[in-house]
């Protein structure tokens, strides 16, 4: 009887140094298989730039969020023509990219007369079809393009947020890097638990065979 329970309890130790190395490293490989998402991009060309600004995530990832801003909370109508191209003032055109593929441009207008203005073109880099329209610009526009390396000058009679709203017209999942890096702690968080919820249950397990073993044996 003893050389049996004996038996058990390897083999049940076996199971559960198989089951723990299965949980420990089938997570992490299917991690790996996944192609991490392109991160986000923006080129501003313009009056004054010698050439492109080229603004990215892995070294400039507020400033690359900040100018996505500006672009990101129309509604897919705008109207259907803007101010006086005397009022407009200097162009800057914001081409938005998802890794090194362009994705969607604006053109920005931050001194144009009445408040800065964006026009977005019908024809779009990556083919998607939208509408051409004018739209009233955020009051920090100036200010955002100057800090991204626009030579603007300074100005203070702007706010922190301004005009704009309505649905997003470039995807949430292209503009949110960290999304890849919250769902990775949210999956190794889930992984911890269930090896966890395993060992213990093993544990009590173990504890249970040893107590009947100690009964037997007396």
């Amino acid at each position: 009887m003893v050389g049996r329970t004996r038996r058990m309890l390897g083999v049940l130790a076996a199971v559960t140094a198989a089951l723990l190395l299965g949980l420990g490293t089938g997570a992490p490989a299917r991690a790996a298989g996944a192609a991490p998402k392109p991160a986000p991009g923006v080129d501003i060309t313009g009056v004054g730039l010698d050439g492109p600004l080229r603004l990215r995530s892995d070294t400039q990832s507020a400033l690359v969020l900040a100018v996505i801003d500006q672009v990101n909370w129309f509604s897919r109508t705008g109207a259907r023509t803007g101010p006086k191209v005397a009022d407009l003032g200097p162009k800057y055109t914001v081409v938005v990219l998802a890794g090194d593929t362009p994705k969607q441009t604006f053109d920005l207008y931050p001194l144009a007369k009445g408040g800065p203005r964006v026009y977005r073109p019908a024809k779009q880099p990556d083919g998607r079809k939208t509408s051409a329209g004018w739209f009233l610009g955020r009051l920090n526009m100036s200010e955002t393009l100057r800090h991204a390396g626009v030579p603007l000058e300074r100005r203070f009679d702007t706010l922190s947020g301004g005009i704009g709203g309505g649905e997003r017209v470039i995807p949430e999942d292209a503009i949110n890097p960290a999304r890849d890096i919250d769902t990775a702690i949210t999956e190794l968080q889930r992984l911890l638990l269930l090896n966890l919820g395993v060992v213990l249950v093993i544990t009590t397990g173990l504890a249970g065979i040893a107590l009947l073993v100690r009964r037997r044996t007396r």
